[in-house]
């Protein structure tokens, strides 16, 4: 039981009481005072018109004619109703219904509430005192109990509204605690699974839009993530345990080789070459995992400073018109002038440099690649690649972010498939995304960033991919003036 009253639900329904009960009274004060003023007042200005009325007569009728007025008064009201006495110069009785003069009533005119009987029982009196002409006295007076009744029945009212709140309060906290069980217990069970390691198990809930409901679906939400991320992890380490193996087994059969036959200088110098590549290949595949990890704690942050988006983009086209040229492929830059960002020059520069070398890859041979800069939707700069080669399935524009995916067109060709990765981990790094669209034909990639690289991308934008922080295929870094130029792999979509 003392489980039961300790309880959240309890709690909420006791202070839920307190307040109904607070509210009500704050309600009753000043209706009760209300209720005493008007009555008082009300009583005040009946015995004064009673005293005036009465004086009147005395006046008209002389003593007799008030004493004959008074019994007919006092014969005709219901007993205790009024008060009425007439008394002579000292203070002897002549007519009314009280058998003297009341003791501690003063006998200067006025208002007096005095405690005196009346029809046997002792009560409180207001009495009013007037003085007659010839020493005579009268007294005009009413009862105060007997409105005590109906106040009475004020209180109970009262008492009865609280005890009734009372007891819904300590039902309504039975009901809550029940519900409220029930749908912990469905946690719980959901907890227990995902324990067990059922990741998809999910929270059931009635749509019904409460504050429970909007829980369990923050809670399933979360479960998405998780599975998602979890499966991603072991998806990463398949696909690392996939691409470290090729170049591992490479290595080893070289070196085997050169062991067992020991060739040539020569020959024996080239195999150390080739081994030599087998080596960067899986160490440029670490450091971009470690620069995943460094993008996605956001210690890049630090270093921001203002960068123009425009020229940044321009040095990149530049770097790459070469390679471009080699394949017979246009490549232009489009902007609109200065467009000053906040971000970190370096890796905006490898996002850029890695679109590009994209585009160039999978572009067809004289075909062309435009990089364009411009301000896109909610206030975002927006750089994009396009191409006309043959682009990818929509299916494939959800799972080309991830990272080491590689799609059908991506087959024998080299790399990782962490290219676009990175692109989308430096447009969350400051604060965008990355979308991929068609051209028709071809490509379109789109690196949306925001100004200031601190507002996050809104993520009821649709078509917005790559929402998952990753990174780039292995990259050397060359100082070209004040521009980072990028060589890396191929990318892989």
């Amino acid at each position: 039981m003392n489980r039961v009253i300790q309880s959240s639900a309890f709690t909420l329904a006791f202070v839920y009481v307190a307040v109904a009960i607070a509210a009500l009274i704050l309600f009753a004060a000043p209706l009760w005072y209300a209720w005493q003023v008007t009555i008082q007042d009300g009583r005040v200005e009946l015995l004064q018109a009673d005293t005036q009325r009465l004086t009147e007569v005395f006046r008209r009728d002389g003593p007799d004619g008030l004493k004959a007025f008074i019994d007919t008064r006092v014969g005709l009201q219901i007993a205790g109703e009024r008060i009425l006495l007439l008394t002579d110069s000292s203070l002897r009785p002549i007519a009314g219904n009280v058998p003297g003069w009341p003791e501690g009533m003063p006998v200067t005119p006025g208002m007096s509430t005095i405690a005196m009987d009346l029809a046997g029982q002792s009560t409180q009196a207001v009495l009013v005192r007037a003085s007659l002409p010839g020493g005579y006295h009268l007294l005009v007076g009413r009862d105060v109990a007997r409105f005590l009744p109906l106040e009475r029945r004020f209180w109970y009212g009262l008492a009865g509204a609280v005890a009734v709140l009372c007891i819904v309060g300590v039902l309504g906290g039975f009901l809550i605690r029940r519900t409220l069980l029930s749908r912990i217990h469905s946690i719980r069970r959901t907890v227990h699974a995902i324990m067990q390691g059922d990741l998809s198990h999910r929270l059931p809930g009635p749509q019904s839009g409460d504050e429970l409901d909007t829980l369990t679906h923050t809670i399933n939400r979360m479960l998405d993530q998780i599975e998602q991320l979890f499966h991603g992890i072991r998806d990463v380490s398949n696909a690392i345990a996939h691409d470290l193996r090729t170049p591992l087994a490479e290595l080893r059969s070289r070196l085997e080789e050169l062991s067992l036959t020991r060739p040539s200088a020569h020959e024996t110098f080239a195999e150390i070459d080739a081994a030599v590549a087998d080596v960067d290949r899986v160490i440029r595949i670490f450091n971009a995992l470690l620069r995943l990890a460094e993008i996605d704690t956001g210690m890049r942050r630090s270093g921001f400073v203002s960068v123009n988006a425009a020229e940044l983009a321009a040095q990149a086209v530049e770097l790459y018109v070469p390679a471009a040229e080699l394949k017979g492929i246009n490549l232009t830059c489009r902007d609109t002038g200065p467009i000053p960002v906040s971000g970190d020059p370096l890796l905006l520069a490898q996002a850029v440099s890695n679109l590009i070398d994209n585009a160039l890859k999978y572009a067809s041979d004289g075909g062309n690649v435009t990089v364009e800069v411009l301000r896109g939707a909610h206030g975002a700069v927006e750089i994009a690649v396009s191409d006309d080669g043959p682009g990818i399935s929509d299916s494939e524009k959800v799972k080309a972010p991830e990272r080491f995916y590689r799609g059908d067109t991506s087959r024998g060709t080299p790399g990782v498939g962490l290219g676009l990765s990175l692109v989308a981990a430096v447009a969350k790094l400051h604060g965008g995304a990355l979308v991929l669209a068609d051209n028709h034909p071809g490509l379109r990639a789109q690196m949306l960033i925001e100004p200031n690289g601190a507002r996050p991308w809104r993520e009821d934008t649709p078509s917005v991919l790559g929402a998952a922080p990753a990174a780039v295929d292995g990259l050397e870094l060359a100082r070209v003036g004040t521009f980072s130029a990028i060589k890396s792999e191929p990318l892989s979509r």
